[in-house]
């Protein structure tokens, strides 16, 4: 027998739970599955853009607030291999914090909702029956699960359950590694910076406790023969860049750390829907160079639960559930998406070596291509 609840979210990570925390407070009985333990490292840049601090406040979390020793940013330095730079400054304030306490907050935010959380599952199939609902089927150590609700939520990354249909959106032909790890012992000023290498790039922020994030996203090509490990990753791409080398010499990688995700495609385009809505990376991959991953986490999980409430409710039907989600997702995401794959391309090229030179020439040339990488503020936080 199945065990019934409203809605399943698949993935316990920014966008999943606080999808789940929105719809266990618009009183739905909310399940959120992940096959993860929390608190856990997650290879991520840790940045949390004015945007997403914005979600985060509308959410009703405010990490500045909690003593956590959280950093702030104004500005972004961008270090060339050739040793250019470029400065520029950040559209507000943003802040830096691990995943290991971000996660952990949402979660606690989540349960104290009323979500129901169940870590160290596996989803293995998602069916959708002839009267809309879906039945999950998930192993939790030995024993198997089935669970039946009316509405199943995706955010389970790029990674899709078992059973569930493959995209016909196509992801980049080129196969990328993000590896992340924290270092002590790195002073930064309050910035994050960006050290482009061959092969990909690197960028470290501060974060809570005096440490540093050290996160970059490597092809797959590059990589191969520069060591298993994060921190051999690292110093072979420091190789191609002194100034991310001497970074890197100033402190020591902080033990257990150390995480790695490949392999990586980014999207072409978003895929907000298969047969239920995705949020986060299970919509689309963006570039991590525009650091503002978190901020469409937050964004796609509003959107998605506030379409999902009103279906929930009987105010719409299954179709124009579907249709309005697509529809809000495509139109919030589809030109951030292009915009920023379009600065990816440009941050890659050949010519790099000649844009800290452009920069000086063109004033808030760099400022503008930061602002293009961002999605707007929609004003939530200050309701």
């Amino acid at each position: 027998m199945a065990v019934e609840t409203d809605v399943i979210v698949i993935g316990a990570g920014v966008s999943g739970t606080s999808c789940a925390l929105q719809l266990a407070r618009k009183g739905h009985r909310t399940l959120l599955l992940d096959r993860q333990h929390f608190p856990r490292h997650k290879t991520c840049g840790e940045f949390l853009s004015p945007e997403t601090r914005e979600m985060l406040e509308y959410l009703g979390i405010r990490p500045v607030k909690l003593a956590l020793g959280t950093s702030i940013m104004d500005h972004a330095r961008i270090i060339m291999p050739h040793g250019g730079e470029i400065t520029a400054p950040l559209p507000g304030q943003a802040y830096g914090i691990s995943r290991y306490e971000l996660d952990r907050l949402l979660q606690q935010h989540a349960m104290s909702a009323g979500a129901d959380i169940v870590t160290g599952t596996t989803v293995t199939n998602i069916r959708q029956l002839a009267d809309r609902r879906y039945e999950v089927d998930a192993k939790q150590g030995n024993e198997r699960v089935r669970y039946a609700a009316k509405a199943v939520i995706g955010a389970h990354g790029t990674k899709k359950p078992r059973g569930v249909p493959s995209p016909d959106v196509e992801g980049d032909v080129t196969v990328f590694v993000g590896i992340k790890s924290h270092y002590q012992g790195v002073t930064l000023h309050p910035r994050v910076e960006l050290y482009f290498c061959e092969g990909g790039y690197v960028g470290i922020s501060p974060i809570e406790n005096g440490r540093v994030n050290v996160a970059a996203l490597m092809t797959l090509k590059s990589v191969q023969g520069s060591g298993k490990s994060v921190p051999e990753i690292l110093r072979s791409a420091s190789r191609t860049n002194k100034g991310l080398a001497y970074r890197l010499a100033e402190g020591e990688p902080v033990p257990g750390t150390q995480v790695s995700i490949a392999p990586i495609r980014l999207s072409d385009l978003p895929e907000p829907w298969s047969q239920y809505p995705h949020i986060g990376d299970a919509m689309m991959m963006l570039p991590p160079l525009c650091g503002d991953g978190m901020s469409v986490a937050l964004r796609s999980s509003r959107l998605c639960a506030d379409w999902t409430g009103k279906y929930l409710d009987g105010d719409i039907q299954f179709n124009e559930w579907k249709h309005q989600y697509s529809l809000e997702a495509n139109a919030a995401f589809t030109q951030l998406l292009i915009r920023a794959r379009r600065i990816q391309s440009l941050a890659f090229a050949r010519t790099n070596r000649f844009y800290p030179a452009i920069a000086r020439m063109i004033p808030g040339l760099a400022a503008y291509l930061v602002k293009a990488t961002r999605l707007s503020e929609s004003g939530i936080g200050t309701r």
